[in-house]
């Protein structure tokens, strides 16, 4: 059982006080390493599938599914590159 339960401003994450450290990240940590595998891996990976699957079975709109998984990872992208950025040149 749990006796005492420490809040944070960032979910997932565990208080200040217990890391010493500050999170100057925009996303929590969890979110931020989700976010970066789905963009970097999960993404192009089934944009690719679609690319080569799709016109095999017939599929409609290939080319634009495709187009729209991309955006989606370079989206994903900028959102962690913005998070980045926030610490770098925050200080």
């Amino acid at each position: 059982m749990v006796n005492e339960v420490k809040e944070t401003n960032h979910d997932g994450e565990k208080p200040e006080e217990e890391t010493g450290v500050e999170n100057k990240y925009l996303l929590p940590d969890k979110a931020y390493a989700a976010l970066k595998w789905v963009a970097l891996i999960v993404l192009p990976a089934l944009a690719v599938f679609a690319h080569v699957v799709g016109p095999a079975w017939g599929l409609p709109y290939v080319d634009q599914i495709v187009t729209t998984l991309n955006a989606l990872g370079t989206l994903i992208g900028a959102v962690i590159g913005a998070s980045e950025l926030k610490v770098r040149y925050s200080a």
